[in-house]
């Protein structure tokens, strides 16, 4: 008996799912919120110990992005054991959604400013400092605005068709993915031990690069998605080999790893989409067709 039979009410006319197993992703999706909560507590107390000169500031970013990793893979969980259940459901697919918002919106943005922005070297001008703070608060709003825009679009769209559409036969995202986004965040912050940026280029050059995801994130570029994925499928051998040494290398080498693929992620929307631009312009185009010969007018 599969998991969706013995979670069958066999009281039901209709073979609907006992009510219990509609708790299970839901569960799922509590875990992301909660996890995002804890990101954004996290970076409140990092700011703060970096504020007052005292040490311990990195941990609690390191925990901030870790959290918002750990939430990225209880995304990719919790609507395919909804699916996997047959729970989906109107209530879900919301939940899912505000859950988002918070863990892939307000708390990367949030840790984006705290780590990469506050604490810029003092040695800058008062105004200069002064205005990169500004632009910090409307970079980091703006990264959150546009995680929220694209989550409505996609809640919105039913078959949602990219500007650059690819094989028929695979499954696309419109836009980057917001848990992806926020992903990049997380990553990069893990990545550099979670040292707060004090050099103001490397603030400015953070900036842009959430800019550049709040961007990606509302555009219409194709990213693949990996819910064609099916875990009742036989794969070949390899593909368990290599699925294997991934899980290996993210294990020792995680700083490395996670940063390299979240980065590979993002910028395979960009290599698409310049890709298909230079392929449309090298194209040779088709002569144009001979003008129609004109009339004779013919006299008396």
């Amino acid at each position: 008996m599969g998991l969706k039979e013995r979670l069958v009410d066999p009281r039901s006319p209709d073979r609907r799912p006992r009510r219990a197993a509609y708790a299970l992703p839901t569960l799922f999706t509590a875990g992301n919120i909660f996890l995002g909560y804890i990101s954004i507590l996290r970076s409140f107390r990092g700011a703060m110990l970096a504020a007052s000169g005292a040490p311990g500031a990195s941990e609690h970013f390191a925990v901030a992005a870790t959290a918002i990793g750990a939430a990225v893979f209880l995304d990719g969980l919790d609507g395919r054991i909804a699916r996997l259940t047959n729970t989906v459901s109107d209530f879900g697919r919301e939940m899912d959604s505000l859950a988002d918002v918070i863990s892939f919106g307000l708390a990367p943005a949030v840790l984006a400013f705290a780590w990469g922005v506050q604490f810029v070297d003092a040695s800058l001008p008062p105004q200069y400092r002064s205005e990169l703070f500004n632009l910090g608060y409307f970079v980091a709003f703006l990264f959150l605005l546009c995680g929220a825009a694209r989550l409505a679009r996609f809640n919105i769209q039913k078959n949602p068709i990219p500007k650059n559409p690819g094989r028929p036969d695979r499954k696309y995202f419109v836009g980057l993915p917001i848990p992806a986004a926020a992903g990049l965040v997380a990553a990069v912050v893990y990545a550099s031990d979670a040292e707060p940026l004090v050099w103001w280029p490397l603030a400015l050059a953070w900036l842009v690069l959430l800019a550049l995801l709040g961007f990606l994130m509302i555009s219409t570029w194709r990213y693949y998605s990996f819910k064609g994925i099916s875990l009742n499928r036989a794969y070949s051998p390899l593909i368990i080999i290599l699925l294997g040494g991934l899980i290996y290398a993210i294990w020792n080498y995680s700083r490395t790893v996670l940063l390299l693929m979240a980065v590979a992620y993002v910028g395979s929307g960009i290599a698409i989409r310049l890709g298909g631009i230079l392929r449309r312009r090298l194209r040779p185009q088709p002569p144009p067709p001979p003008y129609p010969a004109r009339p004779e007018h013919q006299v008396g």
